[in-house]
């Protein structure tokens, strides 16, 4: 695989990062990403990844567009209210990069869904707002070997933190089941979804081209409120029911 005039240009200031050049930029267009939900969080990481080139996202969101989406998913539009999310999802991002590969699944992530889903791509992006369907992605990807980069937001806080089968723990190490007072619907900004979903895109770039260090086992914190940021160790539990013995 190569890239075209057309794409040397439109990707040549980000091929002058060190350690990423042509070669890095080869590796994002041959990678393929899911993303759980494509909302306020999981839409920014979709719309990231897109303009950075990734040659193929497969998002799985479903529902209709509401009212109250508005303040924070900047893949729709006011005349949208009412009409399918991935229409509009879809039809945005080959706006911006009609050069990537879109697969919209009007669906979210469930214990039926999870493995087909995730056999469609390299990495998988987990921006769902319920823990069902973030256990449910998380099995199915340490099933299948894949990279998973947790990205997750509520009031003026956010954490991002990747997951990568045989080197880290897991989602369920540390959550092994769904807490029993959470709820879909929580206090939320875009802006603090959209601090989180960058981070969460740049944890995909390093782990496709080979840039930086990916948050490997580690929690980065982010406090908006006060703007302290700190990164915690997660642990990786022998006894996990999902990547350990169970």
């Amino acid at each position: 695989m190569s890239l075209s005039e057309e794409e040397r240009a439109i990707y040549e200031w980000q091929m002058w990062v060190p350690g990423m050049g042509e070669a890095g930029q080869v590796r994002l267009k041959a990678a393929s990403v899911l993303v759980s939900r494509v909302g306020g969080l999981g839409g920014l990481v979709a719309l990231e990844l897109a303009a950075a080139g990734v040659g193929k996202l497969v998002l799985a969101h479903g529902g209709d567009l509401q009212p109250a989406d508005l303040n924070r998913q900047l893949l729709q539009t006011h005349d949208h209210i009412g009409k399918p999310r991935m229409d509009s999802i879809v039809r945005r991002l080959r706006e911006l990069n009609p050069r990537c590969e879109v697969i919209g699944v009007p669906e979210n992530v469930s214990d039926a869904n999870a493995a087909a889903l995730v056999g469609q791509a390299d990495i998988v992006v987990d921006a769902a707002p319920m823990f069902q369907e973030r256990l449910a992605l998380n099995a199915a990807a340490c099933r299948a070997g894949r990279p998973l980069v947790e990205c997750a937001m509520h009031t003026l806080e956010a954490s991002v933190t990747t997951f990568i089968p045989g080197v880290t723990g897991c989602l369920a190490c540390y959550v092994p089941e769904v807490p029993p007072t959470w709820k879909r619907q929580f206090p939320v900004f875009g802006a603090v979804s959209g601090t989180a979903a960058c981070i969460g895109a740049m944890e995909v770039i390093k782990l496709i081209t080979g840039i930086g260090r990916p948050l490997a086992g580690e929690l980065l914190s982010m406090d908006l409120e006060t703007m302290q940021f700190r990164k915690v160790r997660l642990p990786k539990r022998a006894d996990c029911a999902v990547c350990g013995a169970g």
